[in-house]
């Protein structure tokens, strides 16, 4: 049987390897930042969110905490915090899922089916109820305004390949890269 440390190690290279962009907050693997996209085909296609992932010590078998850092309009997620009102989530967690489900079926899943009836965002849950081209009108508003890849910011400290450095880093040079020799 593995420990909950090795298995927060495991989830978070699967996640890695699944082309998220991933940005450590420290040297532990509690906390980190994922970037996320909107699912395609959605009012939400085109956002990129950067979401904070808090994994507590007793992960897997206690779900990981999630906000969204930049502003998203949406009946479930909280304007002010980006935390998430995610069932699955916070009430139904098991650890058969892993991270990589968070962001590959869970997120996605409340992006799409949305539930006014259990809000975190009181006003996006009424006009979704009352106006719903009103509501896709200002989900899509805060898309541009709040959510490009810009906005998601996140910078994975280590490149795992070149065409993943920007071009200012790949200006630096081989003199940046190498440093000065020992004395």
């Amino acid at each position: 049987m593995s420990s909950p440390s090795k298995r927060r190690e495991m989830d978070l290279m699967k996640l890695m390897m699944s082309d998220y962009k991933v940005e450590m907050v420290n040297d532990g693997m509690q906390e980190f930042f994922v970037e996320f996209k909107g699912p395609t085909e959605s009012i939400y296609q085109g956002g990129v969110w950067k979401v904070r992932v808090e994994l507590p010590d007793a992960y897997p078998y206690k779900s990981p905490s999630i906000g969204f850092i930049n502003k998203i309009y949406h009946p479930n997620v909280d304007e002010m915090s980006g935390s998430v009102c995610l069932d699955v989530i916070n009430q139904t967690w098991s650890p058969m899922f892993d991270l990589v489900n968070v962001f590959e079926v869970f997120l996605p899943q409340l992006l799409l089916y949305p539930n006014p009836s259990d809000p975190l965002n009181g006003e996006a849950a009424a006009l979704m109820m009352r106006d719903r081209p009103a509501y896709e009108q200002k989900v899509k508003e805060y898309c541009e305004k709040y959510a490009k890849p810009e906005d998601a910011g996140i910078t994975p400290e280590d490149k795992s390949s070149d065409e993943e450095l920007s071009e200012e880093e790949d200006d630096s040079g081989d003199e940046a890269i190498l440093g000065n020799p020992d004395p």
